[in-house]
């Protein structure tokens, strides 16, 4: 997978993230890359974000206890108060014959807000943005 962006996260899923199927839980996944996309989102709004919209997400693969869960954030977009990170979900396993074996499980644009300590709005620093390639000057 090219250009997936930084890794931010990597856990092992566990038993007790099994659903009814005994496979991983859809929400447990969502709230991996939920934790993934805040921590980069992070690095333009230091203080806080919360979560606006979670898109196009679409579960390509089940995930298995035992199975190494990483995710890659990339910042697509900077706006005043907002920012779009495209979050990556790629699990490896052994397969049959021992060898680890990455898989694409999923991906999704997440958009969160920059806000302050009492949850207003807050605007994301301009110097902030030019250090990260989201301004021209």
């Amino acid at each position: 997978m090219k250009d997936m962006g930084e890794p931010k996260l990597k856990i092992v899923a566990m038993p007790k993230d099994t659903n009814s199927a005994g496979n991983i839980f859809g929400g447990w996944i969502l709230s991996q890359i939920d934790s993934a996309g805040v921590i980069a989102a992070r690095e333009l709004s230091p203080e806080r974000v919360v979560t606006i919209s979670m898109e196009q997400v679409v579960f390509k693969q089940p995930v298995f206890i035992g199975d190494i869960i990483s995710c890659y954030a990339k910042i697509l977009k900077v706006g005043t108060t907002s920012i779009k990170v495209q979050v990556e979900v790629v699990a490896q396993r052994v397969d049959k014959l021992g060898c680890m074996a990455c898989i694409h499980v999923t991906s999704a644009t997440v958009t969160y807000v920059s806000v302050d300590r009492e949850g207003n709005k807050k605007p994301i620093s301009e110097e902030l943005k030019k250090i990260h390639g989201f301004l021209n000057s």
